[in-house]
């Protein structure tokens, strides 16, 4: 599965809900077993949550869109099939939710590339969920110093500390995401499916339990005119980014 919107492949309404279809269509197909995650856009892989659907819009809409990053989590981190994650680009914020949801992340080695939750630097904060998966995947201490200071690592500390599996050359990455799939494909899927679901169900189950708290705490986060004037000044140092 490709992810293929320009600019920057970010994560609006319109993205989150077409991945969650399209992960459902292949979750109900037999005969899909695996299913790697990458980007048709050059140097991103996903850029995160789209501001412009966090800034400037009524409660109603929030509160809609928190609830289908949510479902994407879901849909994502509970797969039954084995997921990797291609990262062939810089992965913040969301997009590197997107790959530590993922059963392994293969990282492309450019030293331009960076990939964390850096919510922090926006003004906003990872939800429990986000921090849950992270702490899962890197450890508790270097969990809480990069949520706190929003840090994005180069694709060699990501690396260095687990945050991704493996680094390769840009040319060998396809290849070698192959080579990974074909070996968890090798195992019979009730074994590999029960245990994923064994290491991973406390999350899932926290975040299913608290759904509504949990979109009710953006909303109300979100809404504030502190966190709204951060995010209108986080858009503008982008606009001028840009010009």
């Amino acid at each position: 599965m490709k992810f293929k919107s320009p600019p920057v492949n970010s994560l609006s309404l319109d993205f989150i809900t077409e991945l969650c279809i399209s992960l459902e269509k292949l979750e109900n197909n037999r005969e899909c077993r695996g299913v790697i995650l990458t980007s048709a856009v050059p140097n991103i892989f996903s850029s995160g949550l789209d501001i412009t659907e966090m800034c400037g819009k009524s409660m109603e809409h929030y509160a809609e869109f928190w609830r289908a990053v949510q479902e994407m989590w879901l849909r994502l981190y509970g797969s039954n099939m084995v997921t990797v994650a291609a990262v062939n680009g810089s992965s913040p914020a969301g997009g590197c939710l997107i790959a530590l949801s993922c059963d392994y992340r293969i990282m492309v080695q450019n030293p331009k590339f960076i990939i964390g939750l850096n919510e922090a630097q926006l003004g906003i904060v990872a939800p429990f969920w986000f921090k849950d998966t992270f702490v899962n995947t890197v450890g508790h201490r270097v969990a809480e110093r990069s949520l706190q200071l929003g840090s994005l690592h180069s694709a060699s500390e990501a690396h260095k500390f687990g945050l991704v599996d493996e680094l390769v050359p840009e040319e060998k990455l396809q290849e070698k995401a192959a080579a990974i799939m074909a070996q968890w494909l090798a195992l019979p899927d009730h074994a590999r499916q029960l245990t994923k679901s064994m290491m991973r169900k406390a999350v899932l189950d926290r975040l299913v339990a608290h759904r509504e708290e949990d979109i009710q705490n953006f909303v109300n986060f979100i809404s504030k005119e502190s966190i709204q004037k951060s995010l209108r000044m986080y858009m503008e140092m982008l606009k001028k980014k840009k010009s």
